[in-house]
């Protein structure tokens, strides 16, 4: 055991040794001494393993030998590998070299021998793509004649209907080869469909005219019974089937009329919708009335009057409506037929429309320097559109008047119009003799909110403007609007304010509550519109100019993505800010003549009053009875001039307010004996708090300290004696850092008696407040 213990002992000797020693790094008599005196020490027997030590280390010795001759020998053999593969490699690329020049000078020989060869080839190549150019060219011609003749031969055969279809073909190879370098075969071919399609159109045009003649087209009154044939030989049945196939054939002529028609345009300042032209037979079935617009509505026609913009309007309008029972009976079915995607009314609307706004946009740089007149004339157009829009359908997506309205000169005007007239407006309501009342003063389910009559003629001309601008075609000019009601809304708020300085002397006036009123209904009215949807995509609108213009801050950008605040929100955050402002000063006013009426209740003889017992009956205290006057007094005067929502709030600022006045000015004030405890707790409860139960269910529930503080002081003298011990125990336990264990038992016996508001603190104080206390000396 000795020896195990002495061989392990050396083992971890070796270890350390060899942690501190390396035979490369330090001096070898220094590594064997150290060696040995590791392996052998100081233990004679340890000597016997010499002999054995010997032997490792010559066996290790010869290992060493080996290895080292071993590698001395490969050595030579890997390097003298590797230098023959390269010398083998040199070689190889040498040969590919030799081979490379030989097949280099053999392609050199041929393309030199080749050269005339391949400039004849050339010579003969081009030839030859110009011969198929030609070839080519020649075809088109061929095709474009061999359309061309056909059409004459359907024509000379008076087959209309195979001469359109053959003139479709035209115009659609025409419409195939309109990117191609051959200008002069473009040309042929667009004077060829030119030709063809203008003898078509003049044939077809011709008798559709006489079609439309014969059902009296157009219909300048209500479409009633107005066919009558002009011959007998002619019906009803006839004269339709007629206009049917003269209406496809038309129809028909719209690729090559397309083509070679080039469409009236607005100018680009107005930026109206891409819109396809108007097919052929419509415009034909326009051109009557687009004469009779011109005719009475332009030049020097007393009919063309710049004052009244209703006259061509209301035309249009008419002509609409007298014609859309025939289009959509008679028209719409031809064009089904056809599988054609127009939609009859709307293409007879929009061809009436854009002479309106053609119209528009001569007259109105005429009006831009007349208020009275552009003013009439947006008030025309807008209510034109809206017909449009609810009674024809008529999409935003086409052109409309609201596109000229849009036209930057034109716009900026109305803008300024629109607010001169506001602000106008505003004067006149707020100076009006009923501007503070209600219109429906005397109908008690319609004036809930009691709104004056200033305000709400206010949040009308809001709203009149919101669906003057509701159709304008692009957000950025409707933001521009949005601005508008914002800045009018603050300069309604700030009139409002300059007023209610001036009516501040008496809160509780009429008129002060009518500002107030008209705060209050305005930011409700302004909340609602904020989850509009039209005020929501405005909202999403302002986002990405806010985002292009990088003119908000990081967070506010967020609060508008995420909807947590709206484009009205700085507007109500001031009228709320306001209201408030207002219900302070009118709940403090009120707060200071009770607490006037008071000075005497203040002052009743607590400590001398009868006990209950001692009374016949309990009655009021005579010095509770003008404070209690002058509250009931003011609680109905406030809830017959405030709307709900504004008197829900002053009796509970009210409440709050005399509930600690009360608590600390009348009972912390003062000391109480039996009767005078009984007596306050009966004026309360049975006086004080049925003032407000006309306006909650529990009254006490808002005069919490006033509650609690009756209940404690009316308590039975064996239960308060108990309920002192166990706060005193408390009071001692926390004293002694045991609060946790002793102060919930303190809380669960106050909330057991009804306490919860007051904290014990207060408790011990009301209990030193009682006077009848048994001589115990507690």
């Amino acid at each position: 055991m000795a020896s195990d213990v002495s061989g392990n002992s050396s083992n971890s000797d070796q270890e350390k040794i060899s942690d501190h020693l390396d035979p490369d790094t330090c001096d070898i008599p220094s590594y064997v001494c150290e060696f040995v005196e590791k392996e052998i020490g100081n233990d004679f027997k340890s000597l016997k393993k010499v002999a054995s030590l010997i032997e490792t280390i010559a066996q290790e010795k010869k290992t060493l030998e080996e290895q080292v001759l071993t590698v001395s020998s490969e050595a030579p053999k890997r390097i003298q590998a590797a230098l023959k593969n390269a010398e083998d490699t040199k070689e190889v690329i040498g040969h590919l070299l030799e081979k490379e020049a030989i097949v280099k000078d053999l392609i050199d020989k041929h393309l030199v021998q080749s050269a005339p060869w391949m400039e004849d080839l050339g010579l003969l190549i081009d030839q030859m793509e110009e011969v198929e150019r030609h070839l080519s060219y020649l075809k088109w011609i061929s095709q474009i004649e061999e359309l061309s003749d056909n059409i004459q031969q359907h024509l000379m055969t008076n087959d209309v209907a195979e001469a359109a279809n053959t003139l479709v073909s035209m115009a659609e190879l025409a419409i195939k080869l309109q990117d191609s370098s051959c200008t002069h075969l473009l040309n042929f071919l667009r004077s060829t469909v030119q030709f063809w399609h203008k003898i078509l159109k003049d044939k077809l045009t011709s008798d559709f005219e006489e079609v439309l003649n014969l059902i009296q087209w157009p219909f300048i009154g209500p479409l009633q019974s107005q066919f009558s044939p002009l011959s007998s030989s002619t019906s009803l049945t006839d004269v339709y089937a007629n206009l049917e196939t003269l209406f496809s054939q038309l129809l028909k002529l719209q690729t090559s009329d397309e083509l070679i028609a080039k469409p009236k345009q607005m100018p680009e300042k107005y930026s109206l919708p891409v819109s396809p032209s108007i097919t052929l037979p419509m415009q034909i079935m326009l051109s009557p009335l687009q004469k009779r617009f011109r005719y009475h509505f332009t030049g020097n026609r007393q009919t063309n009057a710049l004052s009244k913009p209703e006259w061509y309007l209301t035309q249009v309008l008419m002509w609409i409506g007298n014609h859309s029972k025939f289009l959509q009976e008679r028209i719409q079915p031809i064009l089904n037929k056809a599988d054609s995607s127009v939609n009859a009314k709307l293409e007879f609307t929009r061809g009436l429309v854009m002479l309106v706004l053609e119209k528009l946009s001569v007259d109105i740089p005429c009006l831009l320097y007349d208020d009275i007149l552009f003013c009439h004339l947006v008030d025309e157009v807008l209510l034109f559109q809206r017909e449009l829009t609810s009674a024809h359908s008529y999409t935003g997506n086409l052109p409309n008047c609201m596109h000229i309205l849009s036209e930057e000169v034109a716009f900026q005007r109305w803008l300024t119009v629109e607010r001169k007239l506001a602000l106008e407006k505003m004067d006149s309501m707020l100076s009006s003799e009923s501007a503070w009342t209600s219109q429906y003063k005397d109908i008690s389910d319609v004036d809930e909110m009691k709104v004056p009559d200033c305000a709400e003629t206010f949040m009308t001309l809001l709203l009149v403007i919101t669906d003057r601008y509701k159709n304008v075609p692009t957000a950025s000019r409707k933001l521009k609007f949005l601005e508008l009601q914002k800045d009018l809304v603050d300069d309604f708020r700030i009139r409002l304010t300059q007023v209610m300085k001036e009516e501040s002397r008496s809160p509780l006036a009429f008129k002060y509550c009518a500002i107030l009123n008209a705060v209050n209904y305005i930011g409700t009215v302004l909340g609602d519109w904020a989850d509009n949807v039209f005020f929501l995509q405005l909202q999403q609108a302002a986002l990405e100019v806010c985002t292009d213009t990088a003119s908000s801050s990081k967070l506010q950008l967020g609060q508008l993505a995420s909807m947590e605040i709206s484009v009205f929100d700085d507007l109500i955050n001031l009228l709320e800010r306001l209201k408030s402002d207002m219900l302070s000063r009118q709940v403090e006013h009120v707060f200071r003549e009770v607490k006037e009426a008071a000075r005497m209740y203040k002052k009743e003889r607590w400590l001398s009053l009868p006990s209950q017992s001692e009374q016949a009956m309990m009655s009021l205290s005579s010095t509770a009875c003008p404070m209690l006057l002058t509250l009931r007094d003011r609680l109905l005067q406030m809830e017959q001039q405030l709307c709900h929502t504004l008197f829900k709030t002053v009796w509970q600022m009210l409440a709050e307010k005399l509930d600690m006045f009360i608590y600390q000015d009348v009972i912390l004030a003062n000391h109480f004996n039996e009767g005078g405890a009984a007596q306050l707790q009966f004026d309360m409860s049975r006086n004080l708090f049925p003032l407000f139960s006309h306006y909650c269910k529990k009254p006490e529930n808002y005069f919490k300290h006033v509650k609690e503080a009756c209940i404690i002081l009316n308590l039975n003298v064996g239960p308060a004696l108990l309920l002192k011990d166990v706060l005193q125990s408390a009071t001692q336990s926390v004293e002694k850092s045991s609060l946790h264990s002793k102060l919930p038992t303190a809380t669960a016996a106050l909330n057991e008696l009804g306490i919860y508001k007051l904290a014990p603190q207060d408790v011990e104080i009301l209990f030193n407040l009682r006077t009848n206390w048994p001589n115990t000396g507690k």
